[in-house]
């Protein structure tokens, strides 16, 4: 398991980092394009992992010259997301350091969901009450790759950028760990990335 024992807290990106999301978020988003007429490239969308559902459309409307109303994008978005009534389960990886550090360091998830959906999710699994800080799209103006979710999330778990470590599945989340001056460990398919 990778040493951490430098870290005073760790924070978790939730989809596609500690929860195994991001396939049905890829499906919801394909169905999502083809009704809003954007071109779907997975590779593009997987790169925009942990960024706001509005502000994706924002940037799918600028990169295709389209107009649609990002809101009712996200809306569209979100009600195909909980259409597919599937339940994405925990990714191994990283779920064995969320429990190796429960009780010894400060643990919160920076996530580019929205409130509702994180607490479900993480309820649903059992890990809502065991973190000490949760950050969600909600509670930021600026989202990934942005900093601020991740600084919200250390300062609400009472330790210095620093002194946190992040474990990210995408560009933009290790983009928005490093501009908070955290160190960032990648989760590539499930698989924690040794140094």
């Amino acid at each position: 398991m990778v040493d951490l024992s430098r870290y005073k807290g760790i924070i978790f990106d939730m989809d596609g980092t500690l929860i195994d999301s991001m396939g049905a978020h890829m499906k919801a988003w394909e169905k999502t394009c083809e009704h809003f007429g954007y071109p779907f490239d997975l590779d593009y969308m997987y790169g925009l992992g942990g960024v706001p559902t509005m502000k994706t459309a924002e940037l799918l409307n600028a990169k295709y010259s389209k107009q649609n109303d990002p809101q009712e994008v996200g809306q569209f978005k979100k009600n195909t997301w909980l259409a597919m009534d599937q339940t994405p389960t925990l990714i191994d990886d990283t779920f064995q350091i969320f429990n190796a550090n429960l009780g010894s360091k400060k643990i919160a998830v920076g996530t580019g969901a929205e409130r509702s959906g994180a607490e479900t999710l993480l309820g649903h699994h059992g890990l809502l009450g065991k973190l000490d800080a949760l950050v969600t799209s909600s509670d930021v103006v600026n989202g990934k790759p942005a900093p601020d979710t991740f600084l919200k999330a250390a300062e609400s778990i009472g330790v210095a950028p620093e002194d946190c470590v992040v474990f990210e599945d995408t560009k933009i989340g290790f983009e928005a760990a490093s501009r908070a001056g955290m160190d960032c460990i990648m989760v590539i398919n499930g698989k924690v990335q040794q140094g």
